[in-house]
């Protein structure tokens, strides 16, 4: 898949340094929590870290770091700067 700047991907389809805005989330059982914790659209979001067997990834966002699974990455729709 091509990556350039203004394209719209998933969270979890992010390579690791790349900085992007949350666009939308798609509808899951965990997608309040997830806006509780920062991960609201208009929000800079970039992958700092994956775990060697790749999941979960460590996220930096609202000036923290944030571990989620790949599956709830999934579901956050990004645009890459």
């Amino acid at each position: 898949m091509k990556m350039s700047k203004d394209s719209t991907v998933r969270l979890s389809q992010l390579p690791t340094g790349k900085e992007a805005i949350i666009q939308s989330h798609l509808e899951s059982e965990f997608q309040l929590t997830l806006m509780e914790m920062g991960c609201v659209p208009g929000e800079p979001i970039s992958v700092q870290m994956i775990a060697p067997m790749g999941d979960p990834m460590a996220i930096l966002i609202a000036g923290y770091f944030l571990s989620i699974r790949k599956k709830d990455a999934e579901k956050i729709l990004v645009t890459i700067k």
